[in-house]
């Protein structure tokens, strides 16, 4: 998406924006009753009394605010139960619930439609014909509220829990897995190659902001290229940090003078959003950070919940079967943008943010060490060289943390079984890199 575009999805997140817009609706509800009298050509049978519809207003009104205020307050406290227990870089999912936004913003818009209800009501605006729309719209109201209540308190049994924060990790993970399964350069050409080396005379980009990219408007990009009939190298893909100096991407072009090159410089740093923080939007190396950091204080002395951490490293194992199962990306997979060259994610990178935390932390522990062998030797089995390659060194490296850490022998010993056990018919790979696993037979 664009770059206007990815700003309104991040703008439509915010809770504010939705709570406005059904508050907006309540009062347009309750104006609309108002003038609805002037369209009805017929007689409505029976009357309302001012009274009886002024009674339900005030009772919906009272207790829409009284119950606005208790949800944010347990909203509140969900927020900060999940940054104590699972990470706060999972706390912005949260506020980003569809569920959570949607419940108070009904409360919010009911609020506001009894209230506007009342004032106009008092005015004497509303004829017969008037009430009883306004108390057909009401009974509408309190339907809505109380299918709203109900979903709430079924919602409110799971907001901020481990388990529940976890889960919307990893569907925020697999979905941008997903998304750059189906666009491995983010719709440009590979780059990497020998023949994609940058040269000489391409024009750096510098970033004017300190941060992280947390997105790249690739449209954008392709346009720069076409208007200067060249090329561009992106140099930095979602989730890096950059710094006042750290080239974001090069323009290979043939410019006629200066000013040429400040408006293409420009037009490409535009392309590049920077923030204070990374998202998952892009970034799918983040979520599965994210996911590592929840299982990391899972297993702090604090916690000593290992037993979140095994679930973390189940959550990661599917994430990077996904990854396997899309397959090396292809050149021709997803182009779009041809004039555009992009890295490709590395599945070393990929599983460093998956496990190497976990095999640091959880060092000392018989049980998620064996869970991490076993994992990352199922997943050696799958995916290209390169995602094998990757899998053998995190146990390898998770292996020689457990040698040094693990407190008595008959620990090292049964490890070192299960390691013989996963890794022995791939031991013998020819194509296995320097450094691979070689386990003993006993």
């Amino acid at each position: 998406m664009s770059r206007w575009e990815w700003l309104l999805k991040n703008l439509a997140r915010r809770l504010w924006v939705r709570a406005s817009l059904i508050g907006l609706l309540g009062v347009a509800a309750a104006m609309v009753a108002a003038v609805a009298e002037n369209y009805i050509p017929w007689q409505l049978p029976g009357s309302i009394g001012a009274d009886a519809v002024d009674g339900i207003l005030n009772i919906i009104a009272s207790s829409m605010l009284a119950v606005t205020t208790f949800s944010l307050s347990v909203m509140t406290s969900a927020y900060g139960s999940a940054t104590s227990n699972v990470t706060p870089r999972a706390t912005r999912l949260l506020m980003e619930d569809k569920v959570t936004q949607n419940v108070l913003s009904t409360f919010i818009g009911s609020f506001l439609f009894g209230i506007v209800g009342i004032v106009v009501l008092k005015t004497g605006a509303y004829g017969d014909r008037g009430r009883v729309v306004l108390f057909l719209v009401t009974i509408g109201v309190i339907f809505l509220i109380v299918v709203t209540l109900l979903r709430w308190i079924d919602h409110l049994t799971r907001l901020g829990r481990v388990g529940e924060t976890t889960d919307r990790v990893e569907r925020a993970t697999r979905s941008a897995l997903e998304e750059r399964l189906a666009e491995p350069y983010l719709g440009g050409r590979p780059a990497g190659g020998p023949e994609d080396a940058i040269p000489a005379r391409a024009v750096p980009v510098f970033a004017e902001a300190i941060g992280y990219v947390q997105h790249v408007d690739m449209a954008a990009l392709q346009g720069c290229a076409e208007k200067n009939q060249g090329s561009i190298h992106v140099a930095a893909l979602p989730g890096s940090f950059i710094a006042a100096r750290t080239p974001v991407a090069f323009i290979d072009a043939h410019f006629a003078g200066g000013d040429e090159i400040a408006e293409a410089t420009e037009a490409v740093r535009r392309a590049f959003s920077v923030g204070s923080e990374r998202n998952f939007d892009q970034d799918p190396r983040f979520g599965l950070a994210v996911l590592s950091e929840i299982a990391c204080r899972a297993l702090s002395p604090a916690v000593n919940d290992y037993g979140t951490a095994i679930d973390v490293i189940g959550r990661a194992t599917r994430l990077l079967s996904l990854w396997a199962q899309g397959g090396a990306p292809r050149d021709e997979d997803g182009i779009r943008f041809a004039d555009v060259r992009v890295l490709a994610l590395r599945s070393d990178d990929l599983f460093e943010d998956a496990f190497m935390l976990i095999a640091r932390d959880g060092a000392a522990m018989i049980e998620v060490q064996l869970r991490l062998q076993k994992v990352l030797a199922a997943l050696g089995q799958l995916g290209d060289a390169d995602f094998r390659a990757a899998a053998r060194h995190q146990a390898e490296l998770a292996l020689m943390r457990a040698d040094d850490a693990l407190p008595i022998e008959a620990d090292r010993a049964r490890l070192r079984a299960a390691v013989a056990a996963g890794w022995g018919e791939l031991a013998t790979d020819a194509a296995a890199p320097p450094g691979t696993i070689r386990p003993e037979r006993h």
